[in-house]
């Protein structure tokens, strides 16, 4: 599976037009022949594996979290409001959509200055078109976080390919990785599922980690391949694999692999390259247990974050304890989000997450 619904993913996706919004038809002439419709395809059947259930006490938990991304020399958020947010991405101002910023800007002036404007259709999973109102822009620019280069790109989603309030899990994973592999024989093995464009992928194998990077999107994967040469870490251990994720996932089950550490940052409705379906509240609990199926006997952490749902960071702990039963350690779980640069700041909440990690040796 991809990223969010046709945000983070290059793959085939479809638009959850509301209930309310359906297509009338005229109704036929008398005598005439009905319109011929044309067969549904029905997506592959789907067998799931017969798990044990978690045992155990639920891990301790702590929070709720709020993990805060404050501006930096590689990316900042400028300004917010009536439905919008000016960020700067390296040398670039860019100016896009975004639902919770349902206040007043604080500097209308500064949003001219901006490089790139997208416009058309607003929605989560709309597309749409960017505008360059001082000269033309590419359809790409060169980024970087934390000194690794990756490419930033002006995709019909409104998303750059990178979502930077996700640096708080970055630096937790990186911190993580580089402890444990001191104390190790053998490198950390790290599974990102959804991995979209590999910024999380190309951290946690700067840190040292063996990666494994799957993404539902031919696409996706070829840009992420594209920031492994862009931020000089071809010679790291990466596989890029282009599947859906459950279906990975359960595979690598059946191959007896297990991984130290899982990130997880599915969509709330996305299609596999198959036909798979994925719906957030109907497949997630499977995944985790998958995920926790997947755990090695000295797992370092889990960390599943959840864009656009209706929902509470309190019901992705509640999944997440329960998938974690009998393991100890810690459960976090809290919101993702990016402080304003400037005075009198404000915070622009973007996800929800939940983080479960191993007890201190």
């Amino acid at each position: 599976m991809g990223r969010k619904a046709a945000a983070k993913s290059g793959s085939a996706q479809v638009k959850d037009t509301g209930a309310g919004r359906q297509r009338i038809r005229a109704p036929s002439p008398a005598g005439q022949a009905a319109e011929t419709k044309t067969p549904r395809v029905e997506p592959p059947a789907v067998t799931r594996l017969d798990l044990p259930a978690p045992t155990g006490e639920r891990p301790a938990e702590s929070g709720p979290l709020i993990l805060t991304v404050a501006a930096t020399p590689d990316y900042a958020l400028l300004d917010s409001g009536r439905g919008e947010k000016l960020e700067r991405y390296g040398p670039l101002l860019v100016r896009r959509p975004e639902n919770q910023a349902i206040w007043e800007p604080r500097d209308p002036a500064r949003w001219q200055d901006a490089d790139a404007e997208f416009t058309g259709d607003t929605d989560e999973e709309g597309t749409g078109r960017w505008r360059f109102p001082k000269v033309p822009l590419g359809e790409t620019w060169p980024l970087t976080y934390d000194g690794l280069s990756y490419q930033g790109r002006f995709t019909s989603f409104r998303h750059v390919g990178v979502f930077p309030e996700q640096a708080a899990h970055w630096s937790f994973a990186e911190d993580a990785i580089r402890k444990a592999n001191r104390a190790r024989q053998t490198p950390v093995r790290l599974l990102n599922m959804f991995g979209y464009t590999g910024v999380a992928s190309l951290v946690a194998a700067r840190a040292g980690a063996d990666v494994t990077h799957v993404d539902a999107s031919k696409k996706a994967i070829g840009w992420a391949r594209e920031n492994q040469e862009m931020a000089g870490l071809g010679d790291k251990p990466v596989r890029w694999i282009c599947e859906d994720a459950v279906r990975y996932a359960e595979r690598e089950i059946k191959r007896g692999s297990q991984y130290d550490a899982i990130l997880l940052d599915p969509p709330k409705f996305g299609r596999g390259p198959k036909g798979e379906v994925w719906q957030l509240f109907e497949d997630l609990p499977y995944l985790l247990s998958l995920t926790r199926a997947l755990l090695s006997d000295k797992p370092l952490f889990a960390i599943l974050t959840a864009y656009s749902i209706r929902a509470s960071f309190y019901s992705l702990s509640a999944l997440m304890g329960e998938t974690m039963r009998g393991l100890g350690g810690d459960l976090a779980s809290g919101e993702l989000v990016i402080r304003e640069e400037g005075a009198e700041p404000r915070v622009l909440s973007t996800s929800l997450f939940s983080r479960w990690s191993a007890p201190d040796d």
